[in-house]
């Protein structure tokens, strides 16, 4: 059997990660990354064939949005305008 390489022996990261690679993507175990899914904190990635994969991109912009406790009220930052300055 071939052995793919993790993600952290590659050049550069595949754009899309199995569970546990997309758990130590954003630095936690897979169980808590599992939870931070549940409550709709992470991605749930996208279901290929029956493989569930996650986005890397996206895994990024959940982790930039996930409470900070080192802000006064530990909410997560959102657009001022509610993110409807796009919306035409």
């Amino acid at each position: 059997m071939t052995r793919h390489p993790d993600h952290r022996e590659r050049a550069y990261a595949p754009r899309g990660l199995r569970r546990d690679a997309a758990a130590d993507w954003v630095g936690m175990k897979p169980t808590t990354f599992d939870k931070l899914v549940a409550e709709g904190l992470m991605p749930r990635g996208k279901l290929v064939h029956g493989c569930r994969v996650w986005d890397r991109y996206e895994l990024d912009t959940a982790f930039e949005n996930l409470p900070d406790e080192s802000l006064p009220d530990a909410a997560p930052l959102q657009p001022a305008d509610g993110g409807w300055a796009k919306v035409t």
